[in-house]
């Protein structure tokens, strides 16, 4: 089964096969941008391009051993790595090693089997010390069928998250310092920020912006057969990146992942703005005393919220992303007198608790420390 068809980024596309055609596309590139807009199939559309025996200044020819063997994922000079959950602990350090490369690639097995998928994840996903020695002893060895290797990184930013420790981040800088000759590294991250420095110092950036609406709609609809209304709806939810659309498609009779996140972020901002402190306790208290991690995607629903408020209280109606609250929003602003510059404060507090959340706290705390904040900002008294 081939991979989908890489989706826009028609200029990024260009730059790079022409940097490769030319001899100076760079050995660890890091690709950045909104979540799910596409980074992993570009580093896999990149990837292929590498690995083809016939690239030229339009890009891979679709039709090599090279090609065909990329775009099944089944080329073995092709390695794609990415946050999975840690398996439990085997006993040694070797055996711990094996199990992260087991995990690794059953996923990928998975991702055969259907590509398409929702970049949202429910559970909690590292790049672990361990799949980096994995990493690295195969960045060790020589391509296997090709003349260059590929070693493709998603969501490098979990580098990090591991126990407080930048040990992980630290053993690919090793490598990324001096790669292997004929290796390539290609790292993807939708937070940047999170990554050490000396990571980033040793990478050249490429930017892939947001898709425009309609194009992820018409993807939704021809890929996967969506109705055209439910594809738009999801499209500008999604802030154009095809991978946060589908998840907020309905999953059989029920919400998608993202659209349950959706509405939960909402009742936050409710309870923000009560006038009843229980409110804003009880909310927190409905959530586990540990996982802070998993809040990451809930608290960039609560900054869309936030921002269509401001939105409201500017009186641009037409800019919302959350069109069907589009009344209470603006009758939320009027009562409430929000002011856009309070808004802009609120924002500030919601994107602090998404950094702590990136630690080891508590999620009960989190959240309720975060919705007497925004109440003391948002609330005109």
């Amino acid at each position: 089964m081939n991979l989908h068809p890489l989706e826009g980024h028609d200029e990024a596309r260009d730059g790079v096969a022409a940097a490769l055609d030319r001899g100076c596309l760079p050995q660890a590139l890091l690709l950045h941008g909104p979540p799910g807009v596409g980074k992993q199939r570009f580093g896999l559309w990149l990837a292929q391009l590498l690995l083809c025996q016939e690239s030229s200044r339009a890009g891979p020819c679709q039709g090599c051993q090279g090609c065909r063997l990329a775009l099944r994922v089944e080329h073995p000079d092709l390695h794609w790595y990415f946050p999975v959950k840690k398996p439990p602990s085997k006993g040694s350090r070797d055996r711990d090693d094996e199990a992260l490369e087991d995990a690794r690639t059953s996923r990928i097995a998975e991702l055969r089997e259907e590509p398409l998928q929702s970049s949202h994840s429910e559970e909690p996903l590292g790049l672990h010390l361990g799949t980096v020695r994995n990493l690295r002893r195969r960045a060790s060895s020589r391509p296997a069928m090709a003349s260059r290797q590929v070693f493709l990184i998603a969501d490098a930013e979990e580098l990090v998250a591991q126990d407080a420790s930048p040990e992980a981040a630290n053993a690919l800088l090793k490598l990324l310092e001096e790669p292997p000759e004929g290796t390539w590294f290609i790292l993807t991250s939708a937070e940047p920020g999170r990554l050490l420095p000396t990571i980033r110092s040793r990478t050249s950036s490429l930017h892939l912006p947001s898709l425009p609406t309609q194009v992820v709609a018409d993807f939704l609809v021809r890929q996967l057969d969506v109705a055209p209304e439910e594809a738009r709806k999801a499209a500008r939810l999604s802030s154009g990146a095809i991978g946060r659309a589908m998840g907020f498609l309905a999953d059989g009779d029920g919400d998608g992942p993202l659209e349950a996140l959706r509405k939960e972020s909402f009742r936050l901002l409710r309870d923000a703005l009560s006038p009843q402190p229980g409110h804003r306790f009880s909310r927190a208290l409905q959530y586990r005393p540990s996982g802070a991690r998993g809040l990451r995607e809930l608290l960039m629903g609560l900054e869309i919220w936030l921002r269509d408020l401001g939105a409201a209280a500017s009186g641009a109606a037409d800019a919302l992303l959350n069109q069907e609250a589009g009344d209470w929003l603006a009758r939320t602003a009027r009562e409430q007198r929000i002011h856009p510059a309070r808004v802009a404060r609120g924002m500030q507090a919601v994107q602090d608790a998404r950094a702590q959340a990136a630690g080891n706290v508590n999620p009960q705390l989190l959240l309720s420390n975060l919705l007497i904040r925004l109440h003391r900002i948002l609330v005109a008294t």
